[in-house]
């Protein structure tokens, strides 16, 4: 799973390239976040672990705080989640996560982004089904039993342990995230590599020739669009 991992996010997660983008997107899921669990971090956990992986984005404070205080309002936009799946370059397998206040707008850009790409959206789960929607922490260490003993004895399900180059890979369900932080942090670890929620493809698509460079701009379209907020893919370049 860690190769398949790796590739995965050395290429599909990280679509946000630009500093606003990044802004836009944490601003968005922080008001929503707090919108709909209290505006407290310390009375809403999902809040507080989001600021902090916003902060380790290098999210500026004034960006944090204007979301939250939008959530205070109660009014504003009113943003729901939508899905997209379908196959790309290659007949690679691709997930498109969006935030929207408007599902036609976000249709009809992602829609584009799929024709100029001669890629193919499918129905609801037509490809999700081959992904994995995991949990996953990374962190310096060499001792994955120790690790897996300590979450087991949490009650923590967990879908593997890995050591590779001096860091440890720890996998779970989606589900099972907050459950899995709080034993992490319980082991006295507080310093994450990679601390996200995503799905990892159970197999790989391998492209080549101009396959390649077809996804390359699919994916810096969609990159470019808004209501955009994680793609995920098999493709290995």
């Amino acid at each position: 799973m860690g190769r398949a991992y790796q590739n995965k996010k050395d290429s599909m997660a990280k679509t946000a390239g630009a500093k606003t983008k990044v802004y836009s997107k944490y601003g968005k899921e922080i008001y929503i976040c707090a919108k709909n669990g209290g505006v407290d971090p310390d009375g809403n956990l999902a809040l507080r672990r989001l600021i902090e992986r916003a902060k380790k984005d290098q999210v500026p404070a004034h960006v944090i705080e204007r979301a939250i205080d939008k959530a205070k309002g109660g009014g504003g936009e009113d943003y729901s989640a939508t899905r997209y799946e379908g196959y790309g370059p290659g007949n690679c397998m691709i997930i498109v996560d969006c935030l929207t206040d408007n599902n036609k707008r976000t249709f009809a850009d992602v829609r584009v982004c799929f024709t100029k790409a001669n890629a193919k959206i499918g129905a609801q789960n037509s490809v999700s089904h081959l992904f994995d929607h995991l949990a996953i922490f990374v962190f310096d260490g060499d001792d994955d039993e120790t690790v897996l003993e300590a979450l087991m004895m949490a009650d923590v399900d967990i879908t593997d342990v890995e050591v590779e180059d001096g860091k440890v890979t720890v996998f779970a369900p989606h589900t099972e995230y907050n459950n899995a932080r709080t034993a992490l942090e319980e082991m006295g670890i507080s310093e994450f590599h990679e601390d996200l929620i995503a799905f990892v493809p159970q197999v790989e698509a391998p492209l080549e020739g101009e396959d390649v460079e077809v996804m390359e701009r699919f994916l810096a379209m969609l990159e470019d669009c808004d209501d955009v907020q994680n793609v995920y893919h098999n493709a290995q370049f």
